[in-house]
């Protein structure tokens, strides 16, 4: 089975996905991989992201286990079994982009992108099992322990629209 972890970034994939790795589960960062095997096509220079070949990383990624996890923002756009959305509240992502140094612009476009669902309805326009995780709170053991909890059958509460940041967005306004 092969799970994507996904999300705005600044939701926790890495931490969590970190915890799974000492756990033991194979994880793949796609990000690493797509610059390992030269499928970073060019740089956004006003996003100051990578621009990924992500149909040539779909159709090279084969991952030998029975339990894998991929993280990326665009994992869910790989062939994968499961996506589990990372989610966390738009004032506590812009803080957490904000400590990283990232510029104003990028801050906002990511918040803007987590407020509005955009990867969560990315995913549900692609795979059948999608899934949704807030991480505003949890640690990245408590990350990590729902992702398994989800794929244990534990999906309650976690279901896509479960997570609404309508009354932060409309506090804007």
């Amino acid at each position: 089975m092969l799970v994507a972890v996904t999300g705005t970034p600044g939701t926790g994939k890495s931490s969590a996905c970190d915890v799974l790795a000492r756990r033991g589960y194979p994880v793949v960062d796609l990000d690493e991989l797509a610059r390992k095997e030269g499928l970073v096509t060019g740089r956004d220079e006003l996003r100051e992201t990578d621009e990924i070949d992500v149909d040539a990383l779909r159709e090279g990624l084969h991952v030998p286990a029975k339990v894998a996890f991929v993280k990326s923002h665009y994992s869910h756009r790989m062939d994968v079994d499961v996506a589990i959305v990372l989610r966390c509240r738009p004032s506590v992502l812009r803080t957490r982009l904000e400590t990283r140094g990232w510029e104003a612009a990028k801050v906002r476009e990511n918040v803007e992108a987590e407020a509005i669902d955009a990867i969560l309805q990315e995913a549900v326009q692609h795979l059948r099992s999608v899934y949704e995780v807030d991480t505003t709170e949890a640690t990245p053991q408590e990350t990590a322990q729902a992702i398994l909890g989800i794929l244990q059958g534990k999906t309650t509460g976690h279901e896509p629209g479960t997570v609404d940041w309508t009354s932060e967005v409309l506090s804007w306004y």
